[in-house]
């Protein structure tokens, strides 16, 4: 079935916080945290009040189901590099990884990204295998952060 990738807006809120919690990594065979997690100071401000100036994002569907998102946010979160570099959330259902849905959430932001940002960045834990993504479209380690990496895009020649 054909994927379709459609803007994120204010009205898509829940589904923000949705994807939001599909995007904390939880290695195989580890308990998935209470949902709660979602209202510590720093994950709150990945997803709250969605629409603000600077954010930009897409959501993937498959016959009308939306099976994933990502989105780019202006924020001092755990990928945070300097303040004009917005970071990227970003999950897939975990029934429907592995189908290239990431890929196409992911190229679609970068190309839009590329018209009002220099860069892009993002924090992943080193044994997340998104990290294979995130390599394939480029991004590259900057800062490792004890089991985790800080990686980032460049769109733009600084």
């Amino acid at each position: 079935m054909p994927i379709e990738i459609l803007p994120l807006t204010s009205s898509d809120q829940s589904l923000i916080w949705e994807v939001l919690y599909l995007a904390i990594y939880v290695p195989k065979g580890a308990e998935s945290p209470s949902k709660v997690i979602l209202e510590e100071s720093d994950i709150v401000y990945y997803a709250e009040n969605w629409g603000r100036d600077g954010d930009m994002g897409y959501k993937a569907l498959i016959a009308g189901v939306t099976v994933g998102a990502a989105w780019l946010r202006l924020v001092q979160g755990y990928g945070f590099v300097e303040g004009d570099i917005p970071e990227l959330t970003i999950a897939v259902h975990p029934d429907y990884r592995g189908r290239g849905i990431g890929t196409a959430l992911l190229t679609k932001l970068i190309d839009t990204a590329a018209h009002s940002y220099r860069a892009i960045s993002l924090s992943v834990v080193a044994e997340n295998p998104a990290m294979n993504l995130y390599r394939r479209m480029g991004f590259e380690i900057v800062r490792p952060d004890g089991a985790s990496y800080t990686m980032i895009l460049r769109l733009k020649n600084d």
